[in-house]
């Protein structure tokens, strides 16, 4: 069995889609996923990602796991699952065929994840990052999506190549450290833990 991960974002274009592709096979790599490396099909926005993964169910293909990976955009209440969640603020159900454990959540968003590895940001930045914009939040995922880019975006604010979705946003997910966000945010953690049951 190998999944396919139906993820949201991507932008424009071919080169976005290279791009895209060989950032999100870095993480996966780094986490451990060598002998188990699951597909990325980019989604584009949040809708067409999910009616993407919605298509791969209703067509299920013969040792294909798909599974759904986007962003939480607001904070999830302790009792309620990914599903829920997704279909209390985005109205999406869960689709006939489809597993609890086929749909995962960035909290709050992808960047959240950036934040989780300040080693990585300060070697990417370089003397010009300006840390003191990066606080050391006890619960990542509690933060807010604007939080986090309001934080990302004054500690670049100086940097040659301040912080901005696309080619940055790709090499850093290239150069995150899978170690470093799943200690500090666990839906990423059930997301490679999955994989790595495959």
């Amino acid at each position: 069995m190998s999944a396919r991960v139906y993820a949201e974002g991507g932008g424009d274009g071919q080169l976005d889609d290279t791009l895209f592709r060989e950032a999100w096979s870095a993480f996966f790599q780094a986490g451990g996923l060598g002998g188990r490396m699951p597909s990325v099909v980019r989604g584009g926005g949040r809708e067409q990602t999910f009616d993407l993964f919605c298509t791969a169910i209703c067509n299920p293909r013969r040792g294909v796991l798909p599974l759904l990976l986007v962003d939480s955009e607001d904070p999830l209440k302790a009792s309620d699952s990914v599903w829920q969640h997704l279909q209390i603020r985005d109205g999406w159900e869960k689709p006939a065929g489809a597993e609890e454990d086929q749909a995962f959540l960035m909290v709050q968003v992808m960047e959240t994840w950036f934040l989780a590895d300040n080693e990585m940001l300060k070697r990417y930045f370089g003397h010009e990052l300006r840390e003191n914009h990066l606080k050391k939040w006890p619960k990542l995922e509690a933060v807010s999506k604007a939080t986090v880019l309001q934080a990302l975006a004054k500690a670049t604010a100086g940097c040659g190549k301040p912080y901005s979705k696309g080619r940055v946003s790709y090499e850093l997910l290239k150069r995150l450290s899978p170690a470093e966000v799943e200690s500090k945010c666990p839906h990423a953690k059930a997301l490679l833990e999955r994989l790595r049951t495959l």
